[in-house]
């Protein structure tokens, strides 16, 4: 099975898991739900049913083959899967928000259609919704120590998951983050939630510790992988590809890799430091920005971090001994084949 195939087979399980969990009550409090829905791509700006891509569900396909690799049923994941899901949502929700951004994946996003204040509380209860999926792994005959186990994780990656945005958002008005300072950042803010996708999978399967702590590192080293490629995206990437305004990250001053490289560069790093500290950019900004990060080679060395990176997963992933379907640990693998490119 290649993974177009995989994701084929399970995407439908895991997309219906995800839309039971936000299923709107009756009035009043309908509507909350339905801006949930909105923002996940099932409803359109008047709130009527709708079918819009609402991302690639990398996450919960990590924590089901995590699951069958380590010997279970992937079906004993999907409450899991669901959850992850919902908690990357609602974290972008409230992103949207922090960012000021006014488009998520070609459509404006929730606060600029629901104001600023509906959106966070329908964030809010997309955290809360994404705790109550786990109580379905009982219906699905996980023992409740296993269930108790992969709750305490899924709480720990959420703290981690905050501190990482509390760090970006601090970066913003400081010039003195260190590369260092980025990866514990990105760590928590991307890496958390991809580290704790196959952990928990493989967890909710009773796999060993150590290989738990394999899938934990391999989902590690791939966030960072993501997120590092996502830097690449924010500067250099097509517009019509991404769904982000092109050089959004310029624009807002964003400290991703590419800049915190130029800006340590002994030549480069003083010229582009004025820059950040003057006024907010504009469009005729983003020229001069590219060519110093040019001239400092930022987007070469932050490919060699991605390929870095990369290597590394694939170095966890072959600790890991395969229970019982080694064609969900080769599918794992095989996530990994297009961050090498």
């Amino acid at each position: 099975m290649h993974l177009s195939q995989a994701f084929a087979t399970y995407l439908p399980f895991i997309e219906a898991e995800i839309r039971a969990v936000p299923e709107p009550p009756a009035a009043p409090a309908r509507g909350h739900y339905e801006i949930m829905q909105y923002h996940m791509g099932w409803r359109d700006a008047q709130l009527q049913p709708a079918d819009v891509p609402g991302g690639k569900r990398v996450r919960p396909m990590l924590c089901v083959l995590a699951c069958a690799a380590a010997g279970a049923d992937p079906q004993c994941a999907l409450p899991i899967a669901a959850a992850l899901e919902l908690l990357h949502n609602f974290s972008l929700l409230h992103d949207d928000i922090e960012d000021n951004s006014p488009t998520r994946r070609h459509r404006p996003t929730a606060w600029t259609l629901f104001g600023m204040p509906i959106a966070c509380n329908a964030g809010d209860g997309m955290f809360s919704l994404a705790h109550l999926a786990f109580f379905r792994l009982a219906e699905r005959g996980v023992p409740a120590d296993r269930l108790l186990a992969a709750l305490r994780r899924f709480d720990e990656t959420c703290l981690a998951l905050t501190e990482g945005q509390f760090l970006d958002m601090s970066f913003e008005a400081r010039l003195d983050v260190t590369v260092a300072d980025y990866f514990t950042m990105i760590a928590g803010k991307t890496g958390a939630l991809l580290a704790a996708a196959p952990e928990l999978g493989a967890l909710v399967a009773g796999a060993a510790p150590d290989m738990v702590a394999a899938y934990h590192d391999y989902g590690a080293h791939l966030g960072r992988a993501f997120q590092l490629q996502d830097d690449i995206l924010g500067i250099w990437g097509d517009e019509a590809v991404t769904g982000k305004s092109a050089a959004s990250d310029i624009l807002s001053k964003k400290k991703s890799l590419p800049v915190l490289h130029a800006l340590n560069h002994p030549a480069v790093g003083p010229r582009l430091a004025e820059l950040y500290a003057g006024p907010a950019f504009t469009p005729a900004d983003v020229p001069p920005v590219l060519a110093l990060l040019e001239e400092a080679a930022a987007r070469r060395i932050t490919e060699a971090h991605v390929r870095e990176s990369t290597a590394a997963a694939h170095a966890a992933l072959a600790r890991v001994r395969p229970a019982a379907e080694p064609a969900a640990h080769t599918l794992l693998a095989e996530l990994l084949v297009s961050l090498d490119k």
